[in-house]
């Protein structure tokens, strides 16, 4: 299981990085296998990820191709292979995570 933190409303969220990494690591028991932390214009986002699927590539949070979505995933997406199939042909994946496959519906 995953470990997800975030702070939003942030006048100067990239003077808060260290700190939410810091507390971030508080949750590392719940997902050892990759640590990934996204700043934006006004937020932090954390993951602590448990991987099952996509173990080579699936770290997260996840950005859609424009980065306008943001996207950090505490389970599995059972469906996505079916889900895929329903995409247009020119879908582009960065990694070969069963939760990218949110970021296009």
């Amino acid at each position: 299981m995953c470990g997800i933190f975030g702070i939003h409303g942030l006048q100067q969220p990239q003077v808060s990085r260290s700190r939410a990494i810091a507390l971030s690591k508080r949750l590392r028991h719940r997902g050892p296998d990759w640590s990934g932390c996204y700043v934006g214009r006004d937020c932090i986002l954390a993951h602590e990820r448990l991987a099952i699927v996509g173990v080579d590539t699936g770290a997260q949070p996840l950005t859609s191709e424009d980065e306008k979505q943001i996207l950090s995933v505490n389970g599995e997406i059972y469906n996505y292979l079916a889900l895929k199939k329903t995409l247009p042909a020119d879908a582009k994946f960065k990694t070969h995570s069963d939760c990218e496959v949110i970021l296009h519906l």
